[in-house]
């Protein structure tokens, strides 16, 4: 759904092109952080989004028109293009949590970018969209919205998953997971894949990369980062990065 925005009066003044805030106390199991991204400041246009194992709820500005957007759960790289004025003011979901919200589950929106409208309905969203157009800050009309939706608790089981396999590099095998919850091997991958867009060793997968990559952006060896993420060896990161993020891990660190 497209809204149409005023004429800005004038130009806002330069900003990081990303910044990520802490979300509001009462949030916290829900929400893992609000986030804004500004075009221009001399950057690329282009994003390369790659998996984090989350769903994002974001509001997008472009071109003189607005949408509320849901980013989905990614097994691969994503390219987000923004114009030199655009913004998207974002929501991230906790691990876990986006489907309670949202109400659909995760898989449905795997790889995916629907509109908001599709999940909520026109009259809910319209709501939300006018709440972020009049406001400076418009993640944190998001941040309301869903704390207005945050009736059902999310899955307690799926949020001690996330936990233990972000936790551990070298996790029990899935068998051995689902016995320590009480369920089948069948039950336990329904239930990673309505809460986290797809099953345990995926969900594993991408959490392992997002720990190697906040390894190696922070200047450690590779073959360290390699060994420490419980990879078989440093071919086998490169691949798995180039795999999830469609570029070899230098690129990703130049970016």
């Amino acid at each position: 759904m497209l809204h149409h925005l005023p004429p800005t009066i004038e130009d806002p003044p330069p900003e990081p092109a990303y910044r990520e805030a802490a979300p509001p106390a009462d949030l916290a199991p829900v929400v893992a952080c609000l986030w804004t991204r500004h075009g221009g400041d001399g950057d690329s246009p282009t994003t390369r989004v790659v998996p984090d194992g989350c769903a994002d709820l974001m509001w997008i500005t472009d071109g003189g028109t607005a949408r509320l957007v849901v980013a989905g759960p990614d097994t691969h790289a994503h390219l987000s293009t923004l114009g030199p004025d655009g913004a998207i003011a974002g929501l991230r979901f906790a691990p876990g949590a986006a489907a309670a919200v949202l109400g659909v589950p995760l898989d449905t929106v795997r790889d995916a970018r629907p509109d908001l409208t599709d999940l909520w309905g026109r009259s809910d969203v319209e709501a939300v969209a006018e709440a972020a157009a009049a406001s400076a800050q418009p993640e944190q009309a998001l941040a309301a919205a869903v704390a207005r939706r945050s009736v059902d608790r999310p899955d307690w089981a799926m949020r001690r998953v996330a936990a233990e396999l972000a936790a551990s590099h070298h996790p029990a095998p899935v068998r051995g997971l689902a016995a320590e919850l009480g369920l089948s091997e069948r039950q336990l991958h329904r239930r990673c894949a309505a809460a986290f867009g797809y099953g345990p060793k995926t969900l594993h997968r991408v959490l392992r990369f997002q720990s190697a990559l906040a390894l190696a952006r922070a200047g450690r060896d590779l073959a360290w980062v390699a060994h420490e993420c419980g990879y078989a060896d440093q071919p086998h990161l490169a691949r798995d990065v180039a795999d999830l993020a469609g570029v070899s891990l230098t690129a990703l660190l130049d970016r």
